[in-house]
C-alpha cells in the first residue's frame, strides 16, 4: 500500500467504527498492518475495537503501541483511558486523561472522565474542579451536572447535589440518569417518599434501566409507607426483566458431588475496601478453615486500599474483576469450578445480581449486604439468624430459602483505634441525651414522631442525630421541629472519620434504633461504646436487626414490640441514672463475651451452614425444597 492508500484505508476504518461495523473495521485494520506493520493509526483503531468488545488488556496494549509509534493526540490518550477505566486502573487512566486535557484543554469528554477517575480515587475536590471546568465549557450538558452532583453528595453537600440534579432535569426532563441520581440524593436527605418517586420516574423513562430499578428496590426498604408485599412484588418485577431471561444461559454444573470434600467457596463484592463489608469480611476470611474450604474472592473494587490488601492476604485465590461484564465474570467463576458463590451486595451499588442470574455455581447464597431477598430464582439461600428471621414470620417475602446461623447474622470485630468508653454523659450534663447515628435515610417521619414522643416522656432530655449538612441540614432540622421537637433539644451532626464517629457515642446516653430499616453496624458500634440500644421489633428481617443484637447480649428487655412499648422502655431506662451508669461500664464486656464477637465460633457456624447448603443441593438438585431446618 502507498501512504495515500493507507491513509484512505484508515479513513474507511474510522467510518466503519462510527457505523458500528466492528468486523469489517477489524479486517481493514489487519490489511493495513500486513502492508504497514508500523502504522500507528491501525494499532489504535484495533485497540478501540478491542475496547468495544470488552478485550481491555488487548486494547491497552494496542493503543499504547500506536502512541509509541508516533500518534499521540488528545483523542488517542482519551481512547487509552477507556479500557484502563473499565479495568479499574484509575491511576493510569488519570495519567492518560491528564495528558489528553493537556494536549486539548477544551476536551470536555476527557475532562468529564478525568473527574470520574479522580472521584474513584477519593480525590473529590479535584474531581469537582474538573466537572466545574467542563460545565464552564459546556453549560447545557445535563450529564455534567449529574456528575458534579454526585461529587457534591460524596462530600456530604446533599443540598448542592440535589440542586445539581434539578438543573440536569431542567436541561433534559427525560434524562433518566438525572432522576435516578436525584433519588439517591433525596434518600440521603431522609426524603424517602420523594426518593422512591424519583427512582420510579427513572424506571418509567427507561424501563431497561437496571441500576435505577435496583435503586428503587433498595430505597423501598427505607420507606415506612411501603408494604412488604409491594416491596416483594417490585423485586419480582426486577427479576422478570433482568434475571429470568438469563435462565437459558445457565450451564450444567459438573462439580464433584462428594458431600465431605474440600469445598471451593467464593465471595463477590465491590466493597472489599475500607467499607463495612470489608470490616465484616476480615474475620471471616482470616478464620476460614482452609483444610475444608478453598476461598476465592472476586473483587470489583475500583480503588483498592489498605483494607483490600489485608483481605487479599487471607484468600486462597484473589481475582480483580472490576470492569468485567456480568457474562465474563460468570464464565470465569464457572471455569474456576466454584461450589458455593456468596453475594455481598444484593441491590446496592455495584450489584452483580444479573451475573448471579446466570448461576455460575451450583449453590448461591446472599449474605451481609442487608438481610432481604434478591428476588431472583437463581439465588438459593439467604443467610439470617433465628431472631432476625423467626421461622414462619416472613418466608413469603423471599425467593430464597432461609439459612439460619445458630446465633447471629453478624460477627463484629472492634475498630483498632476504638476510644475508651467514657462516663455517662448525663452525670455531667444533668439530662439524658438520646441519639441515632444511623444514615439519615433511615430517619423517616415515623421515626421522628416516635423520637418526639420519647423526648416528651423524658423531661429536659436531648436528641442527637446524624444528618446531612448545609441547606439539607436546615431541611432535616425542620422535619424534627415540625414533629414538635424544640430545636434547643436537638443536635444534628455530619459524617465524621470512624474514630471521631465512635467518640461521638461518649456524648450519648441511650441509642434509639430506626425502623423499618434498623441499624446494623451503627447499632453494634453503639453497644461497643457502652450505649444501651432501644429497638422496635418489626415483621421484616431488616426491622429486626436490633432484636438479634440484643438477644445475643441477653438484653431482650430493650426490645419494644409496639411503638408505645418502645417509648415506655426508653423512659424506664432513662429514669434510673445510676443503673444507666452501671450498664455503660458493662455493655462492652458483655458484647466481647457474646456470640457477636466470637469469631471462631461464628465462622465455624457459617461453614456449617455452607456445608448444609451443599448437602441440600446434592440431595435435592436441581430444585431443593425448604426443609424448615436451621443451619449449623
Amino acid at each position: 500500500m502507498t501512504p495515500t492508500a493507507i491513509q484512505q484505508a484508515n479513513a474507511r476504518v474510522a467510518s466503519l467504527l462510527s457505523a458500528g461495523n466492528l468486523a469489517q473495521a477489524e479486517a481493514e485494520c489487519r490489511s493495513i498492518l500486513q502492508a504497514a506493520p508500523q502504522d500507528a493509526a491501525a494499532h489504535i483503531y484495533l485497540g478501540m475495537i478491542a475496547t468495544r468488545v470488552g478485550k481491555h488488556e488487548t486494547a491497552i496494549e494496542l493503543i499504547r503501541r500506536g502512541i509509541s509509534l508516533g500518534r499521540a493526540s488528545a483523542e488517542d490518550y482519551f481512547n487509552l483511558s477507556q479500557p484502563l477505566m473499565a479495568l479499574g486502573r484509575s491511576v493510569q487512566a488519570e495519567a492518560a486523561l491528564r495528558e489528553a486535557v493537556r494536549l486539548k484543554p477544551d476536551f470536555v469528554p476527557a475532562m468529564m472522565n478525568l473527574g470520574a477517575v479522580l472521584a474513584q480515587q477519593g480525590k473529590l475536590p479535584e474531581a469537582e474542579s474538573a466537572f466545574r471546568e467542563a460545565i464552564r465549557l459546556r453549560p447545557d450538558d445535563a450529564a455534567l451536572y449529574v456528575n458534579l452532583g454526585r461529587v457534591c453528595r460524596w462530600q456530604q453537600r446533599i443540598d448542592e447535589a440535589i440542586e445539581c440534579y434539578g438543573r440536569a432535569i431542567a436541561i433534559n426532563p427525560a434524562f433518566e440518569g438525572a432522576h435516578s441520581a436525584l433519588g439517591s440524593g433525596l434518600r440521603e436527605a431522609g426524603r424517602i417518599s420523594e426518593a422512591v418517586a424519583a427512582f420510579r420516574k427513572a424506571v418509567e423513562l427507561r424501563p431497561d434501566f437496571r441500576v435505577a430499578h435496583s435503586n428503587l428496590i433498595y430505597a423501598m426498604h427505607f420507606d415506612p409507607l411501603t408494604d412488604p408485599a409491594e416491596n416483594f412484588a417490585e423485586h419480582l418485577r426486577w427479576a422478570a426483566k433482568f434475571a429470568e431471561p438469563l435462565r437459558g444461559t445457565i450451564a450444567p454444573h459438573s462439580n464433584d458431588r462428594n458431600p465431605s470434600r474440600r469445598l471451593r467457596i467464593a465471595y463477590v463484592s465491590p466493597d472489599f475496601t475500607n467499607h463495612v463489608i470489608g470490616f465484616f469480611m476480615e474475620p471471616i476470611l482470616e478464620r476460614h478453615d482452609c483444610a475444608n474450604f478453598e476461598v476465592y474472592c472476586y473483587s470489583d473494587a475500583a480503588a483498592p486500599d489498605e483494607t483490600t490488601a489485608r483481605l487479599q492476604r487471607h484468600a486462597n485465590v484473589w481475582r480483580q474483576t472490576a470492569g468485567a461484564s456480568d457474562e465474563q465474570l460468570a464464565q470465569l467463576i464457572h471455569q474456576d469450578r466454584i461450589d458455593i458463590l456468596i453475594d455481598l451486595t444484593l441491590h446496592m451499588r455495584g450489584s452483580r445480581l444479573a451475573m448471579f442470574a446466570r448461576k455460575p455455581a451450583p449453590v448461591q447464597i446472599t449474605h451481609l449486604a442487608y438481610c432481604a431477598t434478591s428476588g431472583i430464582s437463581a439465588m438459593d439461600w439467604c443467610i439470617t439468624d433465628p431472631q432476625m428471621s423467626p421461622p414462619g414470620l416472613h418466608e413469603q417475602w423471599f425467593t430464597e430459602k432461609l439459612l439460619r446461623l445458630k446465633e447471629s447474622y453478624w460477627c463484629y470485630r472492634a475498630p483498632p483505634a476504638s476510644p475508651p468508653v467514657g462516663p455517662l454523659p448525663a452525670e455531667r450534663s444533668g439530662y439524658i441525651t438520646f441519639g441515632s447515628l444511623n444514615s439519615f435515610a433511615k430517619v423517616n417521619p415515623q421515626v421522628i414522631a416516635l423520637g418526639a414522643s420519647v423526648l416528651q416522656a423524658v423531661p429536659n432530655s436531648r436528641l442527637m442525630v446524624h444528618a446531612p449538612m448545609g441547606d439539607a441540614n436546615a431541611a432535616a432540622r425542620k422535619m424534627f421541629t415540625d414533629a414538635g421537637i424544640d430545636p434547643n433539644r436537638l443536635t444534628l451532626i455530619g459524617r465524621q472519620q470512624r474514630e471521631q464517629y465512635l467518640e461521638q457515642y461518649n456524648q450519648i446516653d441511650i441509642a434509639l434504633d430506626s425502623f423499618p430499616y434498623g441499624g446494623g453496624t451503627t447499632s453494634i458500634d453503639a453497644l461497643w461504646m457502652g450505649v444501651p440500644l432501644i429497638t422496635l421489633a418489626g415483621k421484616t428481617a431488616l426491622s429486626r436487626t436490633g432484636v438479634t443484637l440484643l438477644s445475643n447480649l441477653d438484653l431482650r428487655e430493650w426490645v419494644g414490640e409496639t411503638p408505645e412499648q418502645y417509648v415506655e422502655i426508653a423512659t424506664s431506662v432513662a429514669s434510673d441514672i445510676s443503673r444507666l451508669a452501671q450498664l455503660r461500664g458493662t455493655v462492652r464486656q458483655r458484647l466481647q463475651d457474646s456470640p457477636l464477637m466470637n469469631e471462631q465460633a461464628y465462622v465455624r457456624n457459617l461453614e456449617a451452614a455452607y456445608r448444609y447448603a451443599w448437602r441440600e443441593w446434592l440431595r435435592s438438585e436441581p430444585s431443593p425444597l425448604y426443609s424448615g431446618e436451621r443451619a449449623g
